[in-house]
């Protein structure tokens, strides 16, 4: 997995590249980004045919230091189960009782 960003010269946003490596996707048919920077909507990966899927996000710098995120993904047999990231810029307890964690990104320049 990896995230990218690059901080917009021309408005305060920061481009954020989300990637999931075909190992990391775990055989995934489906997988969404649910993030705190749009209210927990899901936003869709887009799936390649080597396997990876990627999704590209403009984020404020406004009104933001940083927002939590996770992805949901959906296997091929209906089973959905939540991805981590390994290269987040922290984590927090995701509130609840099941001990989970939130990947965190942290924004400002």
């Amino acid at each position: 997995m990896s995230i990218k960003k690059q901080y917009l010269k021309s408005k305060p946003q920061v481009k954020v590249t989300f990637e999931i490596e075909k190992q990391d996707a775990q055989d995934a048919q489906c997988i969404v980004l649910l993030s705190e920077h749009n209210n927990w909507v899901p936003i869709e990966l887009q799936k390649f045919k080597n396997g990876k899927f990627k999704v590209v996000e403009n984020i404020s710098l406004e009104d933001r230091d940083g927002f939590q995120f996770i992805y949901k993904a959906t296997a091929t047999d209906g089973h959905e189960f939540t991805l981590i990231p390994d290269d987040a810029d922290s984590y927090v307890d995701n509130g609840i009782t099941d001990g989970g964690k939130n990947a965190v990104l942290a924004i400002k320049p």
